[in-house]
């Protein structure tokens, strides 16, 4: 007997030993690992549960979240019972119950250029299970400065992303994506939908990436981004090279440090402010205002402010003759972002009193259900 398997582990782990690519020297690879998710959301919540599973030694999760009855269709981690609760508490449980011997780190805090080069120096590699694009950018610079592999994911609708990035050699976030899509161009899962059972194949693949580097086995997905594609259910590739050129990661990179990466993605506040706004209270004691809905008409179906007018942010331009200019006019999306670029539009196209909804409809519901 293996004296540093207890006899408890060699039954549990009894099909790992028996591959001859892990064996009980990979196990001991496995035991001794530490894996950082940063987000323990829908790509987080699989990867979670099958790293767990496979027997990592010393898991970190870092999420300021709390469980919303709206993640449960996706976020197999938790439960009607977890309602409310820290994602980082109920991930510990969760994970816990899956593999009592597993150390879990809890980070309940926001990931940010002040402690992710603290969080992540603890750890041998990060699966990466963010949904916006300020984190996933800082997650891949701290990755490089640090030198910790990225297994990265990412879902939008039916489609799947996955690769392997800041591996020795190969291509880095920053590689496929220099500059991030401007602002409200992307909408959210919040904001298009996500089909319930697509992060799970997508966080499936991110642990699948991280127990093989760790194993030191088969071929890794660097330099090669796999798409899924769930309506199709087509599984597609695409070569990445790492760009020489590259500030983060090139022969002679320009980024030595973290930066401010809602500026650098144009998500600042200053970005939303630079319109008229109101806020929901503000919104709910005018009269007379005609409120235009510029998200989409799968989100306004879904759920919309009443009397307002779908108008898609595409359309505003098209459509500008349906806005009554001698109303004041209330702009709102889901968060208010969409909605800030409908009020710039807007402006140049002289309308004089728009106004952006702040927190657009969610900020809505919130005052809504308080009021």
């Amino acid at each position: 007997m293996n004296p540093d398997f207890t006899q408890e582990e060699l039954l549990r782990y009894g099909r790992h030993f028996i591959l001859p690519e892990v064996g009980k020297e990979g196990q001991a690879k496995l035991k001794q690992a530490s894996v950082l998710l940063v987000g323990a959301g829908g790509l987080g919540s699989p990867a979670a549960l099958y790293l767990a599973a496979s027997g990592i030694g010393r898991m970190g999760i870092v999420d300021h979240d709390q469980v919303d009855l709206s993640n449960l269709h996706r976020q197999i981690l938790y439960g009607v019972s977890d309602l409310k609760k820290p994602k980082v508490e109920a991930a510990e449980q969760r994970a816990l119950d899956v593999n009592p011997s597993l150390q879990v780190v809890k980070h309940p805090v926001a990931l940010s250029s002040e402690n992710a080069l603290d969080i992540v120096a603890d750890y041998d590699l990060v699966v990466d299970g963010t949904d916006n694009f300020p984190t996933r950018y800082l997650v891949n610079d701290a990755c490089v400065l640090l030198g910790k592999p990225n297994c990265y994911g990412s879902i939008f609708r039916f489609d799947g992303q996955a690769s392997l990035f800041c591996a020795p050699g190969g291509p880095c976030y920053r590689c496929l994506y220099p500059e991030p899509p401007p602002p409200g161009l992307v909408p959210s899962c919040a904001e298009a939908g996500v089909l319930g059972v697509l992060p799970g194949i997508v966080g499936v693949i991110q642990a699948t990436e991280a127990v093989k580097w760790i194993l030191g086995v088969g071929r890794p997905l660097v330099g090669r981004l796999l798409l899924y594609d769930a309506l199709a259910m087509t599984f597609r590739e695409v070569s990445i090279a790492r760009d020489r050129d590259c500030p983060m990661c090139g022969d002679h990179p320009s980024i030595e440090h973290l930066i401010d990466y809602e500026q650098f993605c144009g998500l600042t506040p200053a970005n939303l402010d630079d319109v008229p706004h109101v806020d929901a209270a503000q919104f709910a004691a005018m009269t007379g205002a005609q409120l235009i809905d510029v998200r989409e008409p799968a989100e306004h179906d879904w759920l919309s402010i009443p009397d307002s007018v779908l108008i898609p942010l595409d359309e505003v331009q098209a459509r500008a003759g349906e806005i009554d200019r001698s109303r004041k006019v209330v702009v709102h999306c889901h968060s208010g972002v969409r909605s800030a670029e409908a009020c710039r539009r807007l402006i140049a196209l002289g309308f004089q009193e728009v106004y952006n909804l702040q927190g657009g409809i969610e900020a809505w519901l919130e005052f809504q259900n308080g009021a």
